[in-house]
């Protein structure tokens, strides 16, 4: 059956950890949905009202994380990494039952989310995949921080560049093919702060959570985790990870040119935003051809659900 078809995971799957914003404890369980169905998570705490979709429209939040509403002010926050995972993975339909507001933050990276999700499979369904092709280039600009979108053949590329004034992080760039380079580092690339920063985000009602088990805290010319960095572009490639997951809430994958200096989830919602503004901007296309070059989902995961 064509990988170009819609996917499930083929089995529930479950993480529990310490949600990096609220500090609370939370459970989520993924479990197989129908094609179609499209990602929705569902706040098993509550008895009604209780169903929330990640789509642009409904992102309430960009201050440090992604948090999504519905019309009943439920919410849920932090969704980006987990976002980013099904992405990468090709997980079209899923159901994700979650037990308090915010997702774990586990390690602070898409690590996690990808190893378990791999070790309970994908079931490919018999419906074909749609995806968003961007047919006009769109800018946001904040200040000197901006982010654009363009059209592209068949690729999702993401040119991300970062600019700190500490002198460890500094500048640093990457661009990445997202269906077609390994994204292992980009994957693994945990959330980071400023050692200053951090009294002044938890005075927001922020952070209760973090940790040197689950962030980068970085300290003047000092990385304070005791292992260090898990590459040498950590601080970008996280930053992709989270322009992934947010660029998944517009529903489905897209194919199109990113690039984006000092960016972070507002500019990206806001694309998002003015990109769905006008129906020019962009086609849905449903995916029937079985002679594509790729199958647009990342090649370095094909292995593990083939």
């Amino acid at each position: 059956m064509s990988l170009l078809n819609q996917k499930t995971i083929k089995s529930s799957v479950s993480f529990q950890g310490i949600g990096l914003h609220s500090g609370k404890i939370v459970t989520i369980n993924l479990k197989s949905s129908e094609p179609d169905t499209g990602i929705i998570f569902k706040r098993i705490d509550l008895n009604e009202n209780n169903l929330v979709y990640p789509n642009f429209s409904n992102v309430s939040n960009t201050s440090l994380n992604t948090t999504i509403s519905n019309h009943y002010g439920v919410k849920v926050s932090t969704i980006e990494h987990l976002m980013g995972a099904l992405f990468g993975l090709g997980i079209d339909n899923v159901l994700i039952e979650i037990d308090n507001e915010e997702v774990p933050i586990l390690d602070g990276s898409a690590k996690e989310f990808i190893d378990k999700i791999v070790l309970a499979g994908i079931t490919v369904s018999n419906k074909p995949i749609k995806i968003i092709k961007i047919n006009n280039k769109i800018e946001f600009k904040d200040g000197d921080r901006f982010i654009s979108i363009e059209p592209s053949k068949l690729s999702l590329d993401i040119d991300f560049e970062l600019k700190y004034q500490n002198n460890l992080i500094a500048n640093q760039k990457n661009k990445v093919n997202v269906y077609e380079d390994d994204l292992k580092d980009i994957f693994n690339s945990r959330t980071f702060c400023l050692y200053e920063d951090i009294e002044a985000i938890k005075k927001l009602g922020l952070a209760k959570g973090g940790s040197l088990e689950n962030a980068i805290v970085v300290k003047d010319n000092e990385i304070l985790n005791e292992n260090g960095l898990r590459n040498s572009l950590e601080f970008v490639n996280h930053k992709i990870l989270d322009c992934i997951g947010d660029l998944f809430t517009s529903g489905y994958r897209i194919v199109g040119s990113v690039k984006c200096s000092q960016g972070g989830h507002f500019l990206t919602n806001q694309l998002l935003r003015k990109v769905f503004g006008n129906n020019e901007n962009f086609s849905i296309v449903e995916i029937q051809e079985r002679n594509l070059p790729h199958t647009l989902i990342n090649k370095s995961l094909l292995r593990s659900i083939a």
